[in-house]
């Protein structure tokens, strides 16, 4: 099931997405989900984010072949960062290149949507708190990381987190294919077999740490081939068994 979030008419709803239609959703999907009557065209809606996030939480190392590529010792645990809800857009978004950044690049990732309130659960049972999985692209001001030696600068601009294009609820996530297309050109491919810390260790970790909401995202990781975009450039995040994310380069404003 294909659980999408869109503006109708200047209206955000939620709604499941069956070929050439979006069926309304008569709530929000996290505690069940229940259909409507009503059905729009899908070419009528323009794609959100599909969160509702307080938070979004990514992992900074979790594929064993870009530990490789970086000649990285493999983590013992998760190392994991936030991007405020502010970086969130969707499928067809524009990403903003800020003034003043000298280097942005790309990070493709598979990215997982919290359904129900989630504290201190086991690697048991965290799937039970996953509503489905996404495409994520964790885009970052790779000078500023650098500059900074911290993280937050550099992955929370506006528009530094495209999302979608859709959650996709009824796909196993542990051997997906992954890749990323900068103008046409694969620059990202690999496999989520290659993840040295699974997703439900991750759900678990990460609710460990801090109490999760439904809408919240959790994102799993980048693999090799990370690299740098430039204005004008169209980049697309493909996961095999949900979609692809697109998104294009744009000159920041201000």
């Amino acid at each position: 099931m294909r659980i999408a979030k869109f503006l109708y008419k200047k209206t955000s709803s939620w709604g499941v997405v069956e070929g050439e239609k979006i069926v309304i959703l008569k709530s929000p999907p996290f505690k069940e989900i229940k259909l409507s009557s009503r059905r729009v065209r899908f070419k009528k809606c323009k794609l959100l984010a599909p969160a509702s996030a307080s938070k979004v939480i990514l992992v900074g190392l979790n594929y064993r072949d870009h530990a490789q590529e970086l000649k990285m010792r493999i983590p013992k645990e998760p190392v994991v960062f936030l991007k405020p809800p502010t970086t969130l857009i969707g499928n067809k978004g524009l990403i903003q290149y800020p003034r003043g950044v000298k280097r942005l690049d790309y990070e493709a990732e598979l990215a997982l949507v919290i359904k129900r309130k989630a504290k201190n659960i086991s690697n048991k049972d965290a799937k039970k708190y996953i509503l489905g999985y996404t495409c994520l692209n964790d885009v970052t001001a790779r000078d500023l990381q650098a500059k900074d030696g911290q993280w937050t600068r550099a992955k929370s601009f506006d528009t530094f987190c495209p999302l979608g294009p859709w959650i996709e609820t009824k796909i196993s996530a542990d051997r997906l294919a992954i890749q990323l297309h900068l103008n046409k050109k694969i620059k990202q491919d690999s496999s989520t077999k290659h993840f040295i810390f699974s997703i439900p260790h991750l759900v678990s970790f990460v609710s460990r740490i801090m109490t999760l909401f439904p809408g919240d995202v959790i994102s799993t990781g980048t693999p090799p081939g990370v690299g740098k975009m430039k204005i004008g450039d169209k980049v697309t995040v493909g996961i095999e068994g949900i979609g692809k994310l697109e998104n294009k380069v744009v000159r920041g404003r201000g």
